[in-house]
């Protein structure tokens, strides 16, 4: 049976969640028994992502809840609050890892061992495979904060790339050469700040009702010129909750025909849109008379 878009976003959020705990044990031990900052960063990091992926689940899950009397569009904008929630975990997760990177920088330490390299290229492969996966998902299903909870992936793998190569350095190059380490971290750290502004950026617009959907509005056209009586159409607002695009539309209908033949209109051309493009939730159909 074909799953729903909240069930498909909820299974992803499930396999994050599954993958960041088991990374993160993994990277902290790793990091700890192989005398590597850069890897106690990136398991930080994932410790993090374990608390934002709990805030995913919880945003799919009441974002989805039905309309009532309280919220007649639904509980869609929950969604994009969550975002922001996600995106301080990996602002404050940036700011620990540069304050212990500086820290560390400044303090003789031994370089890190060679065997972190294996762990880390393991890594490396694994984040990149989920940040396509959920990524993918968080197209399907329209989620914004499934797409947050990819980018947490994909900063991840990014992460453990300038680790590999902050201890290859170490290693290679040898004494001397050990806060390349902990260069690595502080180099991650910026780069997960400015995917935090990434993925706060959409989230933003989705709030304030930013006008993004110029593809979907050709869609909405396209399908309103095929229901009968429809001459045309004007002004076509979206707005975006949850996993759902809100509409407005103004359709241009005969001036001569009765009020009711024009309500009519309106309500087939609402349920034609609703049904040959799901993702829609609410249509607004206002009639306007053909001069």
């Amino acid at each position: 049976m074909e799953l729903t878009h909240q069930e498909s976003a909820v299974k992803a959020t499930y396999f994050s969640l599954i993958g960041n705990i088991s990374l993160a044990l993994i990277k902290g031990l790793a990091g700890i028994f192989g005398n590597s900052y850069a890897l106690i960063a990136d398991a930080i990091e994932s410790t993090t992502d374990i608390f934002s992926s709990f805030l995913v689940l919880f945003g799919l899950k009441y974002s989805n809840k039905p309309a009532d009397d309280n919220h007649p569009y639904g509980h869609g904008r929950a969604e994009p609050l969550i975002t922001f929630i996600v995106v301080g975990f990996l602002i404050t997760s940036a700011t620990i890892i540069a304050y212990e990177s500086v820290i560390n920088i400044n303090t003789p330490h031994e370089a890190p061992k060679s065997w972190t390299l294996l762990v880390l290229g393991v890594i490396i492969l694994w984040k990149e495979f989920s940040f396509r996966m959920v990524m993918k998902k968080g197209i399907e299903t329209n989620s914004s904060s499934l797409k947050a909870d990819a980018w947490h992936h994909r900063s991840d793998a990014i992460t453990s790339i300038a680790a590999f190569i902050g201890i290859s350095i170490a290693i290679v190059l040898g004494k001397g050469y050990e806060s390349a380490d902990d260069w690595a971290a502080l180099f991650a750290s910026g780069f997960i700040l400015y995917n935090s502004y990434l993925i706060f950026r959409p989230a933003l617009g989705e709030i304030m009702d930013e006008h993004l959907y110029d593809d979907l509005i050709l869609d909405i056209r396209k399908v309103s010129h095929q229901v009968q009586g429809v001459i045309d159409t004007e002004k076509c607002f979206i707005r975006k909750a949850g996993m759902k695009y809100h509409v407005d539309l103004h359709a241009t209908v005969e001036a001569n025909i009765t009020v009711k033949e024009g309500h009519d209109i309106a309500h087939l051309l609402k349920d034609t849109l609703r049904k040959e493009i799901p993702q829609l939730g609410h249509v607004l159909i206002h009639i306007e008379p053909n001069e």
